[in-house]
């Protein structure tokens, strides 16, 4: 004689197993994404957190210069910074430059403004030039991205969740260990 059993003994052995596998897919698709931390290049200043999803993006040619003694910001125009000029993002503001032959990026603060030559969109420092491998080509075609840049501000009544508040100071202390070029030096 043949017993069923409803529901089996080995269905309800592995409910728990399931349901642990379930909770981790939810929590996986609810994660936030990661944050962009980028030391600024400017001494005294410090790292800037940015949300990973761009702001704008554009598709077209870079270079890169080195002969410039003062940028449109005012600031003095250090070649191995990392920074860039723009016809019209914002001073100060802050772009991810991606070479679209071989995948590198680099993140660079506007200062300037150009390039001013025809099918350009960014001319970028010899320093960002160099991180993205386009020295020797001289002109690429890249990706640029605006990054909205997020300003965490301790109040009060505001409340960081642990894990930002311990990534960020990780960043910060590994930050002060690495010893950074001084514009000049």
């Amino acid at each position: 004689m043949l017993r069923f059993q409803f529901p089996p003994q080995n269905f309800l052995s592995s409910l728990p197993v399931a349901a642990a596998g379930l909770a981790l897919a939810l929590l996986a698709g609810c994660a936030s994404p990661r944050l962009i931390v980028q030391p600024d290049d400017r001494p005294g200043k410090p790292d800037v957190l940015f949300d990973p999803k761009p702001v704008v993006v554009q598709h077209g040619k870079a270079s890169y210069y080195w002969q410039c003694t003062k940028t449109a910001s005012g600031e003095r125009f250090y070649p191995e910074g990392l920074t860039a000029a723009h016809r019209k993002f914002p001073m100060q503001s802050w772009i991810r430059v991606t070479n679209e032959r071989n995948g590198r990026s680099v993140i660079v603060r506007v200062n300037d403004r150009g390039p001013y030559i025809r099918g350009r969109i960014v001319d970028l420092s010899r320093g960002a030039a160099r991180q993205v491998d386009m020295i020797q080509a001289g002109v690429v075609p890249v990706k640029v991205e605006l990054l909205r840049r997020i300003d965490v501000v301790e109040k009060p009544n505001l409340s960081l969740s642990a894990s930002v508040r311990k990534k960020a100071q990780d960043h910060a202390a590994t930050a002060a260990a690495t010893p950074r070029p001084r514009p000049g030096h």
